[in-house]
């Protein structure tokens, strides 16, 4: 009988065949990207990428790269050097081109990142995949984290791109694993928990690759800039100052949350051991996924983690929550289970609904009070949730192998 349900449900989900049901589809896409261009663009000032601009101007023309702050602003670049390396190419063009630029390479690679991801699901599923890759596109695009990703001008969804490049590599056994996770590392410290992923699950010539990476570009920033190599890792590392108020709305972290809910005597201690029982929760998780091959599952918690245990995390760093997400939907859409299949679907709809809102933001100068500790802090709570609870081996990779994914049939286009 479950069976049955299922492959009714699955008959209902098929993308559609007509012409009208498909004009339907397109025109849904055409109105969601015609909102997120028209709202997004200036919202935020470009703010992050006109200071990388700006700083790798200054430092072309003689100038250090941590001595620059925007006119008006106690903020300026807080990467480390081969971040600014990579950044360069920026400084030789006009600013509009730098933007221009910034925004290509940040929709290709989130389109790349997507289409890896959302793949696997419409090949097992019979979908026509470009549908589904632009309905996923147009709920991604929509999400607070993105908007903010695209209006900042970050570059969250190119550090993405980096990792999961390491994702596929590792699922196919390419020798070439750990490059984009170290290079990634190199460029923003962020992504650093996913050579700790490498390593607690025991891919040690991945994790020497990521560590070698790593080390090799830090020392191409010492060589381009010595001086400034020296101030950033003895001492802008290390000052938090210099990126923002740890207690402010935006700051979703671990850190950020028991700044906004305790004493200052009480919120180090505490955060030290919420963020060890999260570490922990992690390893355990993480080991259990590369145990059957759900390198997927694995890597969604790994960027769960990274959102978690880093000091600062922004709104627009939980692009990291895309792929949980992801994995929460395809576990009820493969869930035999009619009971949990809504549960899961439920749980994913209210968590991007909860995304798109930017529900934090109506706390955004005071935070106190129940809704201050449920609202203004919705996005680490969730983060926390799914943690523990995000299914493990079902959906698109349900402890298959590489080998045994490409020997499995493709269902037939619809």
């Amino acid at each position: 009988m479950a069976g049955t349900d299922v492959a009714g449900a699955e008959k209902e989900l098929r993308w559609p065949r007509s012409t009208p049901g498909r004009i339907a589809v397109l025109a849904l896409v055409a109105v969601v990207c015609g909102v997120f261009l028209e709202v997004i663009p200036g919202r935020r000032g470009w703010f992050d990428v006109n200071i990388y601009y700006e700083t790798v101007r200054s430092w072309q023309h003689g100038g250090r790269i941590y001595d620059y702050l925007r006119p008006g602003t106690g903020y300026g670049f807080t990467y480390p050097p081969f971040a600014a390396v990579c950044l360069a190419p920026l400084g030789l063009v006009g600013w509009h081109a730098a933007l221009a630029i910034d925004l290509a390479a940040t929709v290709l690679a989130g389109a790349a990142v997507l289409y890896w991801l959302v793949d696997p699901i419409a090949r097992r599923r019979g979908w026509n995949r470009w549908y589904g890759f632009g309905l996923v596109g147009c709920l991604f695009a929509v999400l607070n984290p993105v908007r903010d990703t695209f209006s900042f001008g970050q570059i969250n969804l190119m550090l993405m791109f980096l990792v999961f490049c390491d994702y596929r590599n590792l699922r196919r056994g390419s020798r070439f694993t750990g490059i984009g996770i170290g290079l990634a590392t190199a460029i923003k410290l962020t992504p650093a928990l996913f050579i700790a992923y490498l390593l607690v699950t025991r891919r040690r010539r991945e994790t020497l690759t990521a560590l070698g990476t790593l080390l090799g570009a830090v020392l191409v920033g010492f060589v381009a800039m010595p001086q400034q190599s020296r101030f950033f890792w003895t001492d802008a590392l290390w000052n938090t100052d210099r990126i923002g108020s740890i207690p402010y709305i935006s700051n979703q972290s671990l850190l950020g949350f028991t700044a906004r809910v305790l004493p200052q005597a009480a919120e180090k201690p505490v955060w030290l051991v919420l963020t060890a029982a999260v570490l922990a929760c992690w390893a355990r998780r993480s080991r259990r996924a590369a145990a059957i091959g759900d390198q997927r599952a694995g890597f969604a918690l790994t960027g769960l983690t990274c959102c978690l245990v880093s000091p600062i995390t922004w709104v627009h760093h939980l692009v990291w929550m895309l792929p949980a997400l992801l994995v929460l939907a395809d576990a009820g859409l493969s869930s035999t289970d009619r009971a949990r299949r809504r549960r899961l679907l439920a749980a994913t709809a209210g968590i991007w609904v909860l995304l798109v809102s930017g529900l934090v933001w109506l706390w955004r100068y005071h935070w106190d009070g129940v809704g201050g500790l449920l609202g203004g802090n919705s996005y680490v709570l969730v983060a926390l949730a799914l943690l523990p609870g995000m299914p493990i081996g079902e959906g698109a990779e349900r402890g298959l192998t590489p080998a045994q994914e490409a020997a499995a049939p493709a269902p037939a286009r619809v």
